[in-house]
């Protein structure tokens, strides 16, 4: 019977083992010994190394300091097809208080955050930073689960499907909790240059 089984797993093992290659999904470095890139009610800037794009964000809550929360983020490398980045940039600020929608222009995937906290909003202002590869273009884009799933819930939200990456997020900031409520924009790119961009 066992060797039976094994006749019969093995073969979808290699299978899957050969679509994914060496990439191993989780769980994710989020750097020396798990810090926070942050403390609270400060600002912080998070760029992955070059060439890498961010994978996986984890952050706690604290009402008691200032409704605020602690942030970090796992990178891991683009995957080969796509290449070197050609450009880096920052997006836009998300002001603070306020819902948003934003994806990175030009094609980008999202390769770093910075924030800075007000104290009389009790929130943060957001910035991705982004980077383009060649005239990559996404496409089977959708948009994660809420994180966290109630406002003050600690958040983990990883990248679990190979070949996938962050475009950009909507959230919802809540009035009565001073918390936010991320969907991620989650894309796959073309293998090939196309002929047009988004703005």
């Amino acid at each position: 019977m066992d060797i039976f089984l094994l006749c019969v797993f093995l073969p979808l093992v290699t299978v899957a083992w050969g679509q994914y290659g060496d990439y191993y999904y989780g769980p994710y470095n989020y750097g020396d010994n798990d810090e926070w890139v942050n403390v609270y009610r400060q600002g912080f800037n998070f760029q992955c190394p070059h060439g890498q794009v961010i994978v996986a964000v984890r952050s706690v809550f604290s009402k008691k300091e200032g409704n605020d929360r602690l942030w970090n983020y796992a990178c891991m490398p683009a995957s080969q097809s796509l290449g070197e980045p050609t450009e880096c940039w920052w997006e836009e600020i998300n002001r603070a208080g306020t819902e948003w929608y934003q994806t990175c222009s030009n094609n980008g995937l999202v390769a770093g955050f910075q924030s800075q906290y007000f104290p009389s909003v009790l929130d943060r202002e957001w910035q991705f930073y982004c980077c383009r590869y060649s005239r990559r273009c996404p496409y089977s884009c959708w948009l994660t689960t809420e994180y966290p799933g109630h406002y003050g819930e600690d958040m983990d939200m990883m990248m679990y499907t190979y070949d996938y990456y962050i475009r950009g997020a909507t959230t919802t900031f809540s009035a009565v909790h001073r918390d936010r409520q991320w969907k991620f924009i989650v894309c796959r790119m073309t293998d090939y240059d196309c002929p047009f961009q988004n703005v």
